[in-house]
């Protein structure tokens, strides 16, 4: 049975250096490995240790991240990641679908992820697409993500489930898909898009309704903040409303768990309120929502992650972890991507 084995590559930056360039602090990094430390000595030509992030974790165990690509349905040349469990063939695997936030300027990197491990650590694999809009491939991919929150960003995310599931590399029946911020909106709108791929959803922190956008959070304070609005969700209401899944909540015919920071002034908790609302309104009332006192845009607390991730991690196992997930089964060698 093949397996899918580490990269065996390690990521080097200079982090530091001294003055006069006879020391440098040396990063090192990849998939398996969170982070080291090294001190270089140009006058001896050694490297000295320093110090390891989250010195606990076994490389060898860990869950291993691949980059791959694929040509979208007008043409687009997408690139993502994929991380499969340590041990697993990297086939017909329950799947997390995982969207960055931004949309326009962050991305996705090769590394280390927490969340990818975590999920991984219970059998799902995860996808990681930077979409049109992310930072990292031209000035013009970036652009490419203006005022397309609900059309063409959308469409790569399908179309990258899509690819994990021709590939063989994940279940049909058993993909999920969870996000932050903008990803927690995508998680909304994507099964909007396209009802029966995604078995359930989980938005955390997300963007739920556009006119909201424009009127609360830190945002439309400033005028380059409403500049940034104008051009990427332009100034038809009616288009906001199509873009916006608290309006279409009765599309959502799958389970959905949210969550939001009490505090989060980018995107404020009454986003996740009005889409609870919404979907109740609608028939499909969340089997459960956080409003997480004391925590913004983000959960920093360490009472705040476990409670989140506790939760998430047991409606994906109900929803596509059938109880227990394993990591697949015999297969054929993996493709080359």
């Amino acid at each position: 049975m093949h397996r899918w084995q580490p990269l065996s590559m390690q990521m080097v930056d200079f982090s530091s250096y001294t003055e006069d360039g006879r020391k440098i602090l040396v990063s090192v990094y990849s998939d398996a490995n969170p982070g080291e430390l090294y001190l270089y000595d140009r006058d001896s030509g050694k490297a000295r240790f320093l110090m390891t992030r989250q010195a606990h974790l076994d490389p060898k165990k860990l869950a291993t991240t691949r980059p791959f690509s694929f040509t979208a349905r007008d043409g687009r040349a997408i690139y993502g990641y994929l991380t499969i469990p340590n041990g697993s063939d990297g086939k017909n695997l329950p799947l997390i679908v995982n969207p960055h936030g931004g949309p326009i300027g962050p991305r996705d990197n090769w590394g280390y992820n927490p969340e990818a491990q975590l999920f991984a650590s219970r059998g799902y694999a995860t996808l990681q697409v930077n979409f049109r809009g992310s930072g990292g491939y031209g000035k013009a991919f970036e652009n490419a993500g203006h005022q397309q929150w609900g059309q063409g960003i959308q469409n790569d995310i399908l179309d990258a489930t899509h690819w994990a599931i021709d590939n063989g590399h994940a279940d049909r029946n058993r993909i999920c898909i969870y996000g932050g911020s903008f990803g927690g909106y995508s998680s909304l709108m994507a099964p909007i898009r396209e009802p029966g791929l995604f078995k359930c959803t989980f938005g955390y922190v997300g963007v739920y309704d556009i006119d909201m956008m424009f009127k609360r959070g830190d945002i439309p304070d400033s005028a380059n903040g409403q500049r940034f609005l104008r051009r990427t969700h332009g100034t038809d209401a009616s288009i906001w409303a199509q873009n916006s899944p608290a309006r279409r909540a009765a599309e959502v015919k799958i389970p959905v768990y949210l969550a939001a920071g009490a505090r989060d002034v980018r995107t404020p908790p009454e986003q996740t309120e009005l889409m609870a609302k919404a979907l109740t309104e609608a028939g499909n009332k969340p089997e459960g929502i956080i409003i997480q006192p004391g925590e913004m845009h983000g959960f920093y607390g360490e009472e705040a992650r476990v409670k989140v991730y506790t939760e998430m991690l047991n409606f994906f196992n109900r929803h596509i972890g059938e109880g227990k997930v394993s990591v697949g089964g015999p297969a054929p060698a993996i493709d080359g991507t």
